[in-house]
């Protein structure tokens, strides 16, 4: 079953909407919104309920006193829903780390909260996707 309803779009994003429906070889603007709906549906159903994977993606600071250390002692409270780490030196100052992930959502939530709550830490993004 299919359902059509309106929304009102402002002029820059039609106009960013046409250029991508052009690179992406899509006729109708129906399907690169359905298709847009669903990569947003996947990005944020894993935070509902249920299962994820994906990864974390930190960036931080490693100047910042103890933090490799906190950082790791974080990663080993939580080997259940850890897969794999992977660390990488950006310049003199900052690191990035990935952080593989997979398990129930909700003890996913809790890890990110703890490392976006860490002094030192700049950015803590995740990339997950449901796997109910």
């Amino acid at each position: 079953m299919v359902k059509k309803f309106g929304v009102y779009i402002p002029d820059d994003i039609i106009s960013d909407l046409e250029k991508c429906m052009t690179v992406l070889g899509l006729k109708t603007r129906s399907k690169l919104i359905q298709e847009a709906l669903r990569l947003f549906i996947m990005e944020h159903k894993w935070s509902l309920k249920g299962k994820a994977a994906g990864i974390i993606g930190i960036l931080y600071n490693h100047e910042t006193d103890h933090i490799d250390e906190i950082l790791t002692d974080i990663q080993h409270k939580y080997l259940d829903i850890i897969i794999s780490a992977l660390h990488i030196h950006l310049d003199k100052e900052k690191c990035m780390l990935i952080i593989a992930v997979r398990g129930p959502s909700d003890k996913i939530n809790e890890l990110l909260g703890k490392i976006k709550n860490l002094k030192g830490v700049m950015l803590a993004r995740p990339l997950l996707l449901s796997m109910d």
